[in-house]
């Protein structure tokens, strides 16, 4: 009923402080009766699975990304009032849907819709047959009909009755429906407030002068030195000059936790930059020449406003880890893995990925791949040819994730693997082959492949269970194929049998069939 963080992030930020969505008691107290009591935000996204390895770039308590860390600003009470303003009718409708009931299932929503069809159907025969049927010799025609307008009445209010269970649940699923798009279309009033009351502040920044100042001085000490090392994080950057790209020396540039919109062109000049770090900014988009940085080892553009990455990302051959989640990316380049094959990190997390390039599974040194909280549908069918991978996180694509292929046995050094929160019914039948692994999660999902009693007495009891599974599967498919040799050979006989014999056959049946040969007079004569 709360709007998704991961959809919704300011509104559910938004209406986690108001009044009556919080604050919320935990498992073992409430409020009034615990001086420990703890707030409850619905922004937080869920913690990290027990054993999960935790992200070094995300913030906030428990290591969960906090919005407040990428939009300051919504901590200004005055700015939070104007947007819980905006978001009341959010809020009425939220409390009416809350007293009624949660969204019916799509099942749920197309049995009644059937039923209500049938419904239909019954009463126009019902109808149909009051028509039709004959008046009685001794009933006057006035009051046959009458009569008929009674019966089809009653017929009509039985029909209605019944519909209305039907129709309640078809109205809650609109309703449902109707609110998600109140949802989106506010989430877009608050985007559209805060980056007005960002603007005014931005004018009368008394910041923002100090700042260019500081940048100078930068310049100037780098002009006359090798300056190999420039952090200006954290000082609400709105650009970076083009002179920065002369920096030749510089190794590692961190311009984190700015205002910045762009990265300028120029930055292909820091030829020998190993290191940058660009998270929380306002970056819609990363250079093309972001490509010409062949040193270039470690990237992290987290927490930004990026929808794709350039195609020319995939020329950083010397990168080793890339960071770009908590963006709006729904792809990623198809060729990013045929020349990133020294990358060992990827983490892909709270974006809208629908899925990996197949190019993914060329990156034969990564250990540790970070995709959850995406859209993905499921993995490419050349995932096995990851065998250094280590670290695996695809938890909470909801939906989307149904299964996964045969070829994850192959990832022989998996150590972790995260598949919680998705619709998994089975694991592949290879699972028992991951040696190696560890630490594993399967919470929140439909499992019946591995039953849940073997999924709850933990990793090893799962893949000795899959391995078993997998020996039966073999020993079967080997008894099928001996069966079939056998089946061949006896059919193999029996045909060259009933070959021979309908040769046989054949040529006597040509014998007999065939037009004789002309009389011979003489022969004839003689005989």
């Amino acid at each position: 009923m709360d709007p998704n963080p991961k959809t919704f992030p300011i509104l559910s930020y938004v209406m986690g402080r108001i009044p009556t969505f919080g604050p919320r008691p935990t498992a073992t107290a409430t409020a009034g009766t615990d001086p420990d009591y703890v707030q409850v935000d619905i922004e937080a996204l869920p913690p990290p699975a027990p054993g999960a390895q935790s992200d070094p770039s995300s913030s906030g308590a428990g290591g969960q990304y906090q919005i407040v860390d990428h939009m300051p600003r919504l901590t200004d009470p005055t700015l939070l009032d104007s947007m819980t303003r905006a978001v009341a009718d959010v809020a009425q409708t939220r409390s009416v849907l809350n007293t009624i009931g949660d969204r019916p299932d799509h099942e749920a929503v197309d049995a009644a819709k059937a039923k209500l069809a049938d419904i239909e159907a019954n009463l126009a025969k019902q109808l149909e047959d009051l028509v039709l049927s004959p008046r009685p010799a001794e009933v006057d025609r006035l009051q046959w009909r009458s009569h008929l307008a009674d019966k089809e009445s009653e017929c009509r209010k039985a029909a209605e009755m019944e519909k209305q269970t039907y129709k309640a649940v078809i109205q809650l699923d609109e309703m449902h429906k109707a609110y998600q798009k109140l949802l989106r279309d506010a989430e877009e009033r608050l985007a559209k407030i805060y980056e007005s009351a960002a603007a005014e502040a931005r004018e009368g920044d008394p910041v923002t002068e100090e700042v260019n100042e500081e940048v100078v001085g930068i310049l100037q000490e780098a002009s006359g030195t090798g300056l190999e090392r420039v952090d200006l994080s954290g000082r609400r950057l709105r650009f970076l000059p083009e002179a920065f790209g002369r920096i030749r020396s510089l190794i590692v540039l961190n311009i984190s936790s700015n205002q910045l919109e762009i990265i300028p062109d120029s930055i292909a000049g820091l030829q020998n930059l190993e290191e940058l770090n660009a998270s929380s900014n306002l970056l819609e988009s990363l250079p093309d020449s972001i490509g010409l940085l062949h040193r270039l080892k470690i990237l992290n553009v987290s927490g930004n406003k990026l929808t794709a990455l350039p195609d020319t990302i995939a020329h950083c051959r010397s990168l080793v880890e890339l960071d770009a989640s908590f963006n709006s990316l729904t792809y990623l380049p198809t060729n990013i893995g045929y020349e990133l094959v020294n990358l060992e990190r990827l983490s892909i997390q709270l974006n809208k990925i629908r899925s990996l390039p197949t190019s993914v599974c060329e990156m034969r040194s990564l250990r540790y791949l970070d995709a959850h909280f995406n859209e993905i549908r499921g993995l490419p069918l050349a995932i096995g040819k990851l065998t250094k991978l280590e670290v695996l996180n695809l938890s909470s694509n909801f939906s989307d994730l149904t299964e996964l292929p045969d070829t994850v046995g192959d990832l022989t050094n998996l150590k972790e693997l995260d598949l919680s929160n998705n619709q998994i019914h089975a694991l592949p039948d290879t699972f028992g082959r991951l040696d190696n692994l560890t630490k594993l999660n399967l919470d929140q999902n439909p499992l019946v492949i591995p039953p849940m009693e073997v999924v709850n007495e933990g990793v090893e009891a799962v893949k000795v269970f899959m391995a078993k599974r997998w020996l039966e599967i073999l020993v079967e498919e080997e008894r099928k194929s001996m069966l079939e040799v056998q089946e061949q050979a006896q059919t193999g006989w029996l045909t060259r049998s009933t070959s021979w014999l309908k040769g046989y056959v054949s040529g006597v049946s040509e014998y007999l069939v065939s037009p004789r040969a002309p009389k011979d007079p003489y022969l004839d004569q003689q005989l």
